[in-house]
Parts: C-alpha cells; structure tokens; sequence
C-alpha cells in the first residue's frame, strides 16, 4: 500500500525501561510532551507521572515500559512549586490567562506581611477545586463546564501544605515556594493568600521543582534531549524503581527470586511492611514492589521476565561504558 501523501511516517518502536525527568516549557501540555518524548525515545510504551498544568514548567517525570508499573509512586508524591503571585488583580481562572474581575491599585504588601498570610495556610486545610480545572464529573474535565459557561458543585478536599517560603519579589509581584501533598490547587492558594491579604491574587507563573525525591536540577529540556542519539537518550533515564527508592530494599536468592516473579507468596524472615522493593541476584535485578504480612512476602506489582531481562542487559551495558570510560 503506498503511503498517503504528507503522512508521518511510522515509526520503529523499540523497548524502553525507565523514568525521564522532562523539564516542561510553559504552554505545552503533559499529553503533548509525553507524545513528544515517546516518539523521540521510539519507546513502545509510556506515561506520565500526573498532570503538570499547560501554564506550568518545571518537572514532569515520564516513565517508559515498566517504568510505568510504578507511576503511582510519583503520583502520590509530595510536591513542591515556585509559585509567582500578582497581587491586587483577581481573574475569573484564579491565574493570568482568566478575565480580571477585581482590581485593586497599588497594594501595600510588603515582605513580612505576605509571609505572615502565607503562613497562615501551613497545616491541613480544605480547598474546592478549581472550575479551569482537570478534575473529572460525570466522565467530563470541570474546564469543559467552565468554558461552556456552566458551574457545578465541588466537594472540598482536604490537602496538606508543609510550608511556604516567601522567596523574593517586590510591589505587586511575588514568588513564594510552597511544599505540599498531592493534589493541591496552587492557583486556588493564590488566590487565598490574595483574599487572606485583602487585596486579592492571582498565579502569574508557576514552574513545578520536585515530585517527591526527584528534583528538578537532574531534569532536561526538549532543547537538549533533541540533540542527542539514542544512546545519549537512553543514559538520561533513572531505572524504573527510581520511583520506590524510597521503600525498604529486600534482595533474593536465585530461587526465590524467580517464585516472586511468578507471584508465589514466600515465607521469609522478614518484618511485616506494607511495602517493599524487591531485587534478584543476576546484577541486582529489580522484580517489582511487594508487602510483607505474617512473614510473608506478597507480590504487589510485578515486572516480566522480559523487561527484567531488559533491565539487566541495560545495566550491564551501563556498566561496561563506565568501566571504559574509567580505564
């Protein structure tokens, strides 16, 4: 069959095993920059890690093959933002892309003031979703209702904000570092430190800096990632159990290694734990994350034997290029 004139043409996929931290450029959405990464990486498989907001940069990791097992992990993640505020406009979306509702000229907010709102918000507190949001109703994003002119009701959620630190700013624009649980709304933040302070807020810029361990300073942009071969891609990529590191590490013999991959409960000496990851010996193959009840150990999600073996050639390869590089 002859291709249709102007198409893409296919592309080879191949097997790809591991986490891409992206630094995302503000005005691209999560989809779209994980499409991009996949067809860059010809990765067979892939997804993100939770949605960073199209108005937002900063850190998205994206997982490919069985990276993508253990996304959960990074989204139940604390997060942490550098958050500009605008004070003195409020607008309709809670950030600079709404229409500007409310004005207030010149509000005099200094420094010590603005901390003092913020702190305010340390602690658990309730927020209501934001209407310009991607919280799902009826199978449908509240930002559809929105556009569509229509408001529908929204529980409050119970979040957890560890702290807030203003960092510089002056006037009306202000940069705060907010760290907090999942599924915070920072733009709804905004605009209660805005409202605390009686002035009113919105986001102006938002860029997201770590998602739970993984930090933003190890992350790349598209910029450099498309200038690279495919060697030089695959080296960018932490292991997929990068997103449990931080579970306790159990390691198998050989023979029990292989009846945890097969999903075989296996009585050990082992301290009951709700969550553990779980390696086998051949170069310290990762298998998958699994939970220890009455000195059982339980499979929770596993890998197959053809990514770990995946896994094992990559790691060997690794290896090999830096025993050279080294000699």
């Amino acid at each position: 069959m002859t291709p249709t004139a102007g198409a893409r043409p296919k592309i080879a996929r191949r097997p790809v095993h591991g986490v891409l931290l992206l630094d995302k450029d503000a005005g691209a959405s999560s989809n779209t920059a994980l499409q991009r990464a996949k067809r860059l990486y010809r990765a067979e498989k892939a997804g993100h890690t939770g949605t960073l907001d199209p108005l937002a940069s900063g850190l998205l990791p994206l997982c490919f093959g069985a990276a993508t097992k253990f996304a959960q992990a990074s989204l139940d993640a604390d997060k942490r933002y550098l958050a500009t505020l605008r004070l003195g406009v409020t607008t309709t979306t809670g950030d600079l892309e709404g229409e500007v509702v409310r004005t207030v000229a010149d509000p005099a907010v200094d420094r010590a003031a603005l901390q003092a709102a913020c702190d305010r918000f340390v602690g658990a507190i309730e927020q209501v979703p934001p209407m310009h949001s991607a919280l799902k109703r009826d199978g449908k994003p509240l930002y559809e209702y929105a556009r569509a002119g229509m408001k529908v009701e929204r529980a409050p959620r119970r979040v957890l904000i560890h702290s807030i630190r203003v960092v510089d700013g002056s006037g009306d624009i202000w940069t705060i570092d907010v760290s907090c649980s999942k599924g915070t709304y920072i733009r709804t933040l905004g605009e209660e430190i805005g409202a605390a302070l009686g002035c009113g807020a919105h986001l102006a810029a938002l860029r997201r800096s770590a998602s739970g361990a993984l930090d933003l300073r190890a992350a790349a942009r598209f910029a450099e990632l498309d200038d690279l071969d495919e060697s030089e891609l695959d080296a960018r990529l932490l292991p997929p159990d990068a997103l449990v590191a931080a579970l306790p590490r159990i390691d198998l013999a050989e023979d029990d290694a292989g009846r945890f991959l097969a999903g075989v409960r296996r009585r050990l000496s082992l301290a009951d734990a709700p969550a553990v990851r779980v390696y086998g010996p051949e170069a310290g193959a990762f298998l998958g994350t699994g939970h220890v009840a009455a000195g059982e150990l339980i499979a929770t999600r596993l890998l197959s034997p053809a990514e770990v073996g995946d896994l094992v050639v990559a790691k060997r390869r690794r290896l090999s290029v830096s025993e050279s590089l080294s000699a």
